[in-house]
């Protein structure tokens, strides 16, 4: 996993896919059922077979996160986005904006011992409204899609870090 930092200037590509997705028909296109049935699963795929390298979110910084299910205890693997504040790993429960807080928050909360990218980290979720408008400023840094996404989520949208176990 490379080490995303937040406050270095994104390059040209990881910009305009920033604006991209975070497009009206972006998003549009991110809250219909069928960009959860086929997009997230491939991403699962693609971050598996090219051991971390590639996703759809091409230029974006994505990685596998994997949790323990809430009520079944099995694993349960899905990509995000992230970026490192410090020595910490930060990412954002924002199911792209749609209602409801994705699966994986909920199991991570559950079982917040969980695996980024092959390594053991610990989950917390962000609770103090200072640290969480910092933090907002940076993710919004890293993909502006999150300021479209919060606006339209209808939820205050979890943060969530990461430290190493």
């Amino acid at each position: 996993m490379r080490f995303v930092d937040p406050n270095a200037r994104p390059g040209a590509l990881q910009r305009a896919l920033g604006l991209l997705a975070g497009s009206r028909p972006a998003t549009w296109l991110a809250r219909r059922r069928i960009w959860g049935a086929v997009v997230w699963p491939l991403d699962r795929w693609l971050l598996r077979v090219s051991g971390g390298r590639v996703s759809s979110g091409i230029g974006l910084p994505t990685v596998l996160l994997q949790t323990r299910g809430a009520r079944s205890g099995l694993p349960r693997a899905t990509a995000v986005l992230y970026f490192h504040d410090g020595e910490r790993v930060t990412i954002v429960a924002s199911k792209a904006g749609r209602p409801g807080n994705p699966a994986w928050f909920h199991n991570a909360r559950a079982n917040p011992d969980v695996m980024l990218a092959g390594e053991p980290y610990r989950a917390r979720v962000v609770e103090d409204p200072a640290e969480r408008e910092r933090l907002w400023r940076l993710a919004d840094r890293v993909f502006p899609g999150f300021a479209t996404y919060r606006r339209r989520a209808g939820r205050e949208i979890p943060i969530l870090q990461l430290e190493r176990r």
